[in-house]
């Protein structure tokens, strides 16, 4: 059925070997001097070997003080290059083409990691996530930048990379000269478009002066920047014309800047959907395009192809999920498929929440990151291994044990496995879950793993079949508190009401406006229920990533879901719910109450196996109730290490 997907195709005089590019992804893996770690070349080595044709790196500084990230790479020295080539030989061993992509994080970055000094821009005007005031450039300083980007593409070319990419979009230096949203100069680098633009063309002369006129230099940039006062398609038009002349070999069409949610899409943000930004750039120009952005399925990327809307289809976070998904399409094989579900826990939402040191890692992959230290060959002796819990968590454990060569049983206590991932599809947008629960359900049954439904472990069963070893997943249950009330028969866990285990009237409360309450509400929401979402502390979905929580509020102020905070539930009475905010009690009428006030942990299993004489272990929610990749990552690890 693939049509396109795996023929070859040409930027400039380099033959890509097919249609799939891994785009620029920061994953922090490298010395804090730029160099390149072991850990670094295996991750993209991995890659190369699941048949990637185009793997573009993630941003190389083109100077010190030029970094977004702490451990990105960079060749702003000769004494980078040497770490840089030994990664490039290890792509070309395999059929994949490498680019390099060379940038300046300009306002987009602090002090804490380019070198300690202020961020510089175009204009004084701080980045609305790094929020240092930067310092506005000067001419002569702007020269030193073009000739830094022309002298990093020369080390790249001497580091065998097989061609260059400008970063020119999402926000960073390139992009602010280009945008009004950012350039507010009034000199030759501000005000109309080719003022704006002139960086740009000078950076592109000095590359070409230093690399020569035949080695591939493309550029990414951002079509629209979703941003009130930014570019749009309007400018984009013109500018890809431009860059044409001025002697690019390709354009990367991608979108946003930071502040917004145009650079990586959570699940709540349609697939494909900025690729007819790169239909219409296609018709302007001669030059191949690539396109980006949720694409995660060989099936859609073929059929973009096909109709001639890009030539060249990315899948940043669609590698990171699985490094094998070219090699699994190209045979067939769509079900072994591991696809992204556009949760963020792990990429993007990882390194916005948690700071630019932060390393890249993938709910679906645990292996991310580890390529360069995992050991998947089989051990000597096989061991029993009981697995308690069949949630994601005890699934990949139970994976990783199988995959050493262990005999694995996994138990759970209900009819189907899951556990609270199931209901975690429920929500609007979220449905994508299933597919890596199908997936680690169809990996079990392939490994041989002996699966027991609706049997929970106890420690009789440990003490009657004398495992080796016990890993105990059995995750955390709802937390009900001791209000007057809570026991009505109209009052439901949100875990039983978005799996459809009970029936909820047509006026609901539901109390916890976390994560799992408020998409709970959008859930009902969606079936025209009236609905209010009610918490106690002064926002709702506060523990949601900045990106996921604006797409989420914006349904539940669609769909009219009332929210109230800064307020608890006192009592559950016959007319509905009293409320307590500051002190003052008040009725709000509701013929069913949605308790979704956290979890506490089930570890009783590890408490019960105190005399058990194996390895035991506990992972997951069942040693504190987290997100699901601290239980898919700890499964694994488990797993693979008994």
């Amino acid at each position: 059925m693939l049509k396109k997907l795996f023929t070859p195709y040409s930027i400039g005089n380099c033959l890509i070997p097919n249609r799939l590019v891994v785009t620029a992804m920061v994953t922090n893996y490298n010395n804090s001097d730029g160099t390149a770690t072991e850990r670094y070349i295996a991750y993209h080595e991995a890659k190369a070997r699941g048949g990637w044709g185009l793997i573009i790196t993630e941003d190389y500084s083109v100077n010190e003080q030029a970094m977004g990230y702490k451990y990105i790479a960079g060749l702003w020295n000769d004494s980078q290059i040497a770490s840089h080539k030994a990664f490039t030989d290890r792509i070309h061993q395999y059929e994949s083409k490498v680019f390099c992509q060379i940038y300046h994080a300009g306002r987009q970055s602090h002090a804490g990691v380019n070198g300690g000094v202020q961020p510089v821009a175009p204009s004084a005007i701080p980045c609305p996530w790094c929020r240092d005031l930067p310092r506005e450039l000067t001419i002569p300083e702007i020269k030193k930048i073009v000739q830094d980007f022309g002298d990093t593409a020369l080390r790249a070319q001497k580091a065998g990379f097989d061609g260059i990419e400008i970063h020119g979009g999402h926000g960073y230096l390139i992009a602010e000269f280009m945008s009004p949203y950012a350039n507010k100069r009034i000199d030759e680098y501000g005000g109309n478009l080719l003022n704006r633009l002139r960086i740009v063309k000078e950076i592109i002369d000095d590359i070409r002066t230093k690399v020569g006129p035949d080695f591939p230099v493309i550029m990414r940039f951002s079509a629209d920047e979703v941003i009130p006062g930014g570019r749009d398609m309007s400018e984009t038009r013109i500018i890809v014309q431009f860059l044409e002349k001025w002697g690019l070999d390709g354009l990367h069409i991608s979108s946003g800047v930071y502040g917004n949610h145009g650079i990586a899409a959570p699940m709540h943000i349609p697939h494909a959907w900025i690729v007819q930004y790169a239909e219409e750039v296609k018709k302007l120009v001669k030059i191949p395009i690539i396109t980006v952005n949720r694409i995660n399925d060989p099936f859609m990327a073929d059929n973009i192809i096909a109709m001639d809307k890009a030539d060249f289809v990315g899948m940043g976070r669609g590698s990171l999920a699985d490094p094998d998904l070219p090699n699994k399409a190209k045979e067939g094989d769509f079900e072994s498929i591991r696809y992204c579900i556009g949760c963020l826990q792990g990429c993007t939402g990882a390194l916005a929440s948690k700071g630019t040191e932060t390393s890249v890692h993938c709910l679906v992959n645990p292996t991310l990151g580890q390529e360069y230290k995992i050991d998947y060959s089989k051990v000597p002796v096989a061991k029993k291994v009981f697995v308690a819990g069949g949630g994601p968590g005890g699934m990949e454990a139970a994976r990783a044990a199988a995959l050493k060569g262990h005999e694995v049983h996994l138990y759970e206590s209900n009819d189907q496995l899951g556990g609270q991932f199931r209901s975690a599809a429920y929500p609007p947008f979220k449905g994508e879950l299933a597919t890596f629960t199908v997936w680690q359900i169809r990996e079990l049954n392939k490994l041989g793993v002996n699966i027991h439904l609706t049997t929970t472990l106890t420690a009789d069963i440990v003490k009657q079949e004398k495992p080796d070893a016990v890993i105990v997943a059995t995750g955390a249950t709802p937390i009900m508190p001791r209000i007057p009330g809570i026991d009505s028969p109209n009052v439901f866990n949100a875990q039983d009401v978005l799996l459809g285990k009970v029936a909820t009237g047509n006026n609901i409360i539901v109390a916890g406006g976390g994560m799992v309450g408020a998409e709970t509400a959008a859930h009902l929401a969606l079936q025209q229920k009236k609905v209010c979402v009610v918490d106690m502390l002064p926002e709702i979905a506060g523990d949601l990533d900045g990106v996921s929580r604006e797409q989420l509020l914006k349904l539940l102020d669609e769909y009219r879901v009332e929210q109230i905070t800064n307020a608890k539930v006192y009592e559950i009475c016959t007319q509905g719910v009293l409320l307590d905010k500051h002190g003052i009690i008040t009725l709000h009428p509701a013929d069913t109450v949605v308790i979704a006030l956290g979890s506490r942990k089930n570890d009783k299993l590890y408490e019960e196996l105190e005399e058990f004489t194996g390895k035991k272990m506990v992972i997951g929610d069942a040693v504190l109730p987290r997100q699901a990749i601290e239980a898919i990552f700890e499964g694994f690890e488990a797993g693979l290490n008994i």
